[in-house]
């Protein structure tokens, strides 16, 4: 069975160029051009993933983006202009899973789209598994996919979780940048590193005023064994 996918653009070039390119890859895909009809049919519909425009004509794909955080771990692909990087920064801390910098190849694009629905396959298969991880005051339960800390529950993104998850797993262990995108990704096509940072200060953001990942000057991140206020 085909994977329903919505794409979020006003641009009927690029909307075009993306619902041909992945309907040709196999997916079932549906096109809207407003953030409004956007918020509609994930409501309405269960998507896979969606693909979303940051510029819209009526909200930002970031209010979209947010808007839909707040009811769904849909996975979201954000179309930004080329070298953007603020927009690049916000759409991510907005929930965005990853983003493609217009203009681009229906090559890189069919790939982060494959990738980030492999990685949420990977994700139930560990569920399924019942699988809970602790350590410097998060809990995090991967059969229910819920994260508290201190005993209160903290919303993740997709990535956001699954960079808790690897650091959990190897609580003493420092990880680069690469291998975490690496891990995100499930492959070792990755997007730009600078992704991994501005996912790691959304977790340090929403893990609370203390320092419970650690930076490791020269290497990367790991969790902090004894986070500090």
């Amino acid at each position: 069975m085909s994977r329903p996918i919505l794409v979020v653009d006003d641009e009927p070039g690029i909307v075009d160029l993306v619902v041909y390119g992945l309907r040709r890859d196999g997916f079932e895909v549906d096109s809207v051009a407003t953030g409004g009809e956007a918020i509609e049919r994930v409501r309405e519909r269960q998507y896979e993933l969606m693909v979303l425009d940051l510029m819209l004509p009526d909200v930002s794909g970031i209010d979209v983006c947010q808007a839909i955080r707040r009811e769904s771990d849909l996975p979201i692909i954000m179309l930004t202009a080329r070298d953007a990087e603020t927009d690049v920064v916000v759409g991510l801390q907005a929930g965005a899973d990853d983003y493609v910098a217009k203009p681009f190849s229906m090559a890189e694009l069919v790939g982060r789209v494959r990738a980030l629905l492999r990685r949420r396959d990977l994700d139930l298969a560990a569920a399924a598994a019942g699988t809970v991880r602790e350590g410097a005051g998060i809990r995090v339960d991967l059969a229910r996919h819920e994260v508290t800390v201190d005993g209160e529950p903290v919303s993740l993104t997709p990535s956001e979780f699954q960079i808790l998850v690897l650091l959990l797993g190897e609580p003493h262990r420092a990880f680069s940048r690469r291998e975490i995108m690496e891990h995100v990704w499930n492959s070792p096509h990755v997007p730009d590193e600078r992704t991994c940072d501005a996912h790691i200060s959304n977790l340090r953001r929403k893990l609370g005023p203390q320092e419970r990942i650690a930076t490791v000057r020269g290497v990367g991140y790991r969790l902090a064994a004894d986070p500090v206020a």
